[in-house]
C-alpha cells in the first residue's frame, strides 16, 4: 500500500500546511508550475519521501533540469502518466491524447487549469486526477491538494483537501 499526496501549480508558493497534510504519505507527486523556491523545500521538507514530478510551463530551467515533461511509472500494479498540460476527457491536447493511446496507463495525473477534477474516462481506461491549485497566484478561489492510496492494482481512498482561500 502507498500513500500518495497529489499537487499542483504552486507557483511559487508552498503552504505549511501542506507538509501536515502529506505527513503521512509515502510519496509526494507534484503536477507541475512549481516556481522558483518550491522543489528543494518541499523535497527537504517532506522528510525523505519519494518525490516525482513534472515541469510546468511556468517552470525555469532548474526546474525542468530536474523533472522531465512527462513521467510514466508504475506505482505498485497501477502504470501512472503524468504530465501538466493534458486536457481532460474527452477533450486532450494531441499530443497527451497521442501519449495516452501510447502508454495506456491506468491513471493520468495533470495540472495547469488550476480545476480539481477526478474523473474516470472509459474510452481511455483511464483515471484522470488534476488536483487543482495549491499557490496564491490563479484565478481559482480555493487552493486544493489531492490524498489518495494505491495498493496493488486498486486507487482508493481518495480525498480533497482544501488549503483557504487564493
Amino acid at each position: 500500500m502507498t500513500r500518495i499526496g497529489l499537487i499542483s501549480d504552486t507557483h511559487g508558493y508552498l503552504d505549511e500546511a501542506v507538509f501536515k497534510h502529506f505527513e503521512n504519505c509515502d510519496e509526494v507527486w507534484h503536477a507541475g508550475d512549481f516556481g522558483a523556491e518550491v522543489a528543494s523545500p518541499l523535497k527537504i521538507k517532506s522528510n525523505g519521501k519519494v518525490i516525482r514530478g513534472v515541469y510546468g510551463n511556468i517552470d525555469e530551467q532548474e526546474i525542468r533540469n530536474e523533472f522531465p515533461e512527462q513521467l510514466v511509472f508504475r506505482c505498485e500494479e497501477v502504470k501512472i502518466m503524468m504530465r501538466h498540460i493534458g486536457g481532460s476527457p474527452p477533450k486532450y491536447n494531441p499530443e497527451t491524447r497521442k501519449e495516452l493511446l501510447e502508454h495506456k496507463p491506468q491513471l493520468f495525473i495533470s495540472g495547469h487549469s488550476h480545476i480539481l477534477k477526478i474523473m474516470y474516462d472509459e474510452k481511455m481506461g483511464c483515471l484522470n486526477m488534476n488536483p487543482g491549485a495549491a499557490g496564491k497566484h490563479g484565478w481559482h478561489k480555493v487552493r486544493t491538494l489531492i490524498r489518495f492510496i494505491i495498493d496493488g492494482k486498486d486507487m482508493k481512498n481518495c480525498e480533497v483537501i482544501e488549503l483557504g482561500k487564493r
